[in-house]
Parts: C-alpha cells; structure tokens; sequence
C-alpha cells in the first residue's frame, strides 16, 4: 500500500512549493542585498532555480536559488570586478559545470574532505555574521571578514551616538529575537516559515512607528537585469576574473552535491544522480549569467524544506519558481517597504547556523585531526578570503592524510653475537623521516648491520636515499658491514 495515493500527490506538492516560496523569498532577497546588488536579482536566481534547474533531472526534491553560502564571494566579485561583470563570471561558471557534468566529474566532488567542506560553511557563517553585524545597524560593512570584524568596536561606539543607527538595531535585534525563539511556538504556528515571520513584523513595526530605518532599493525587475555585453569577453583573459570563475565553480558544486547527499538522506525517493545534477546547476547557472543575476546553488534550507512540507516529486520545486515570478511581477512594490535591517537578521542567523559549534567539539573529542582541518579551514577564510581559505583547508585535509597513512614502524634488534637488526614495516614517507632517522643515529658504532626494509609498502624517494644513505656513512665511518634488504 503506498504511504500516500498517486491521486494526492500534485496536492502535496502544490503545498509544499508554497512554503518553499515563503521560506525563499526573504531569503532571495537577503541574500542579494547582502551580495551589493539589487534585491531583484536574487528573486530572478531564486525563479530559475526553479523553473530551469528544478524542471532538469538529477535531483528530484532539493531545491536551488541563490546562497548564502556564495554571499562573501560575491560581494568581493562585484567589488572587484563590478556589477556588470558578475553575469559574465557566473555565466562562465555554468559552461565550467554542464562541460564537467557532461564529463562525468559529479561524483568526484564526492571525495572532497567532509572537514573542509564544514569548515567553509563555517568560515562563511563567520563572514556573514561578521558582515551583516553592520548591515544590523544600517551601517556599511567594511568589506573583507577580518576587516569586519576589527571595525566592529568602532560600529558600537558609533551606534550608541546615532538614534537611526539604535532604530535600525533594535528592528535588527527583534527579528533576530523571532527567528531564534520561533521553534518555542505553538506546532500549528510553526507551518509558517520563521523568517517570513520576523521579516514581516519587522516590516509591520516599522511602519506602525515610522522609524529612520533604511529600507530596499527598488529598482524593477526589467531595470535590474543587466546581460553581459560582447564587449566585456575580454575580461575572461584578466587572472583575478578567472580566479573567481574558478572558485563559483568549485564551490556552487561542492556545495550542491554535498546538498544533494544529506537531502537523499532525508528521503526514500529516487537518489540524486550527481552528474546530472551538476549540469542542471550549470544550465541554472548559465541562464543566470546570461541575466546578470547572482550564481545559484542547490540550498540544505530550502530542500528540507521541501522535504518536510511533503514533496514527492519535482513539482514543488519547479512550482516554487512560479511562485517567486509572480511575486516579483506583481507586487514589487512590495519590496520596498522591507527594513534592510530585517534581512541583515536574517543572515546572521542563517550564518550562525552554519558555524555548528557542536559539530566542532564532537570532532574534537572523536576526531582532533578533522577538527584541526575544520577549524584551519575556517580561519584561513577569515584571514584570506573564501578561495585561497578553502585552498589552504584542501592542503590541510590532504596533509592530515598523508601523516595517517605514513605510519612506519622501526623495530631494532640487538644480539650478542651477530648483526643488528632493524626491520621497518608500514609506508615511509618523508614526514616520518626526523623519526626513523633519530632511530637509526642512536645506533651503537662497530657493529654490522642488516637493515630490512622488505616489509615497507610503501617507500618513497626521500626516505629511500636517506637509509641508503645512512647505510652508507655507517659502512665508511666504522668499516662494517651493513646489508639492506630492499622492499619488494
């Protein structure tokens, strides 16, 4: 007996893209704000995301729009770069990742450390809140995430002196407030989405008290996109360009796909099939770029969401689109009653929960090397920026490895007559070197010597001239013998 008729399906989906909608749409809204473009733009992601991506096969109920996640690389991209040239990097990006999924590389992302990957979410939580802890006091956020947070002593002291700047943080405060308590709520109440809630009663208290808060620039849906013109090819030669390419890339990716694996957890439908997935994202991605709109992603907040309304098939995702279109048709003006305040909150709260605080101390307890790749990742974003941070967390995922797997073991051998013997099993790599050469150093002078190294399985060329090496210096300085056994 199925768990819910074919007849009752469309229904549920049906209910389900409109939650999806609502959780969406402050969140489009926020995320472009906090981006520094028009808010429009991240409504146009938030609406290709579903009809394009979500209407493509791959993944049947995660849902996709613009992310927080990308929100720090975006804004230094348009910072950079400028505006215009946003549609151009991220209509790149979405060529990189259909030619990639049509090379069947998705499932390759598989294999990215799951610390590195927590570790840039959490590095980007820290530059959100950071960030927006400005946006919070209707201030402007100096722009990189230590710079941020460095100006964070002069914000307060500048606030407590400004009446539209404690205005704006007292909205920003109680939106902050709802979003937290919201899961405290009755369960009936809970079927409203949280930040539709306090985005609205942030809106309401604003306008009941007309406070000096600053409110969304509205611009028009047509005014707002801005195609990439022919003339502007020629920044794809500029390296810093390229760079950026490269990073929306890997990282829309990497985090679609790591997306896609906890919402097939959440589900017993048909699984994702990664590299269908990936050119779905980069078909998403390409008619964004063509837009001048911000890059999309598949988002965990939205496809639980999804989940747990109740979708059963793709519907709901492709009808959430729909939703997000006709919003932005018909009520723009809508827009520009919303305290920019209220979508700060928003972020910060959404960025808080990226940091998984807990996550870090159960590694801690369980697994010390994944919390230091995970907590090395994090800073390295703070202190750099998010592609050179999640470059530096690969380097450290893949280090942390390496020590793992070069474990060697020296087992010396001492006789009363005969030869010393040391026999080393396990892999020598050269970061076991200061070990064993210690080892064999404190070897008594005078006395012959059979070094066995056939139990090695693995034996690298730094490690190798060092024995034979010592071996030799052995043989010369006290005229004995000293016979090596080769690995095998």
């Amino acid at each position: 007996m199925e768990l819910f008729p074919a007849r009752d399906i469309p229904a549920r989906d049906v209910l389900a893209s409109v939650v999806v909608f609502l959780v969406a749409l402050p969140l489009c809204i926020g995320v472009a704000v906090a981006s520094g473009v028009p808010p429009e733009l991240g409504l146009v992601t938030g609406i290709v995301g579903g009809l394009v991506a979500g209407a493509l096969p791959g993944s049947s109920l995660q849902v996709s729009g613009p992310a927080a996640g990308l929100t720090v690389l975006v804004y230094e991209a348009v910072r950079e770069h400028g505006l215009p040239v946003l549609g151009l990097i991220v209509l790149a990006t979405g060529l990189l990742q259909l030619a990639m999924g049509a090379l069947r590389l998705g499932r390759w992302f598989r294999a990215i450390s799951v610390s590195v990957v927590q570790g840039m979410l959490a590095g980007i939580g820290l530059a959100l809140v950071f960030g927006q802890a400005h946006t919070l006091f209707d201030g402007r956020s100096p722009g990189a995430a230590l710079a941020n947070i460095t100006a964070l002593p002069a914000l307060v002291a500048d606030s407590a002196r400004d009446t539209s700047a404690l205005a704006a943080g007292g909205v920003g405060v109680g939106t902050l407030l709802v979003l937290v308590c919201w899961r405290f709520v009755p369960a009936w109440l809970r079927t409203v989405p949280a930040a539709l809630v306090a985005v609205a009663l942030a809106t309401l208290a604003t306008a009941l008290f007309d406070l000096p808060v600053k409110r969304i620039q509205v611009h028009g849906l047509l005014e707002s996109i801005r195609p990439p013109a022919l003339d502007q090819l020629g920044r794809l030669a500029d390296v810093g360009v390229l760079g950026t390419i490269i990073a929306f890339t890997l990282i829309a990716s990497a985090e679609s796909l790591f997306s896609a694996a906890a919402v097939d957890r959440m589900h017993d439908g048909p699984r994702t099939r990664y590299d269908q997935e990936l050119m779905a994202q980069g078909a998403g991605n390409t008619v964004c770029g063509m837009l001048g709109a911000l890059p999309m992603t598949a988002v965990i907040v939205r496809s639980a969401t999804n989940v747990q309304a109740g979708a059963r098939t793709k519907l709901s995702r492709v009808l959430h689109g729909g939703w997000l279109l006709l919003f932005t048709v018909a009520a723009p003006a809508a827009l520009g009653v919303i305290p920019v305040t209220a979508l700060a909150a928003v972020l910060v709260h959404a960025g808080w929960k990226l940091l998984s605080p807990r996550e870090v101390g159960r590694l801690w307890r369980t697994e010390r090397g994944e919390a230091i790749v995970l907590i090395g990742t994090t800073l390295a974003i703070v202190f750099t920026n998010l592609f050179e941070g999640v470059l530096i967390g690969i380097l450290l995922a893949v280090s942390k490895t390496a020590w793992d797997v070069s474990d060697i073991h020296v087992d010396v051998r001492e006789h009363d007559e005969g030869p010393i013997e040391i026999k080393l099993t396990g892999n020598a790599t050269f970061l076991r070197l200061p070990r064993v050469l210690d080892t064999l150093e404190a070897i008594p002078h005078g006395r012959p010597v059979e070094l066995d190294l056939s139990g090695l399985r693995h034996l690298d060329h730094a490690c190798r001239t060092a024995l034979l090496s010592w071996a030799a210096q052995h043989r010369r300085r006290d005229d004995t013998p000293v016979r090596v056994s080769e690995p095998v």
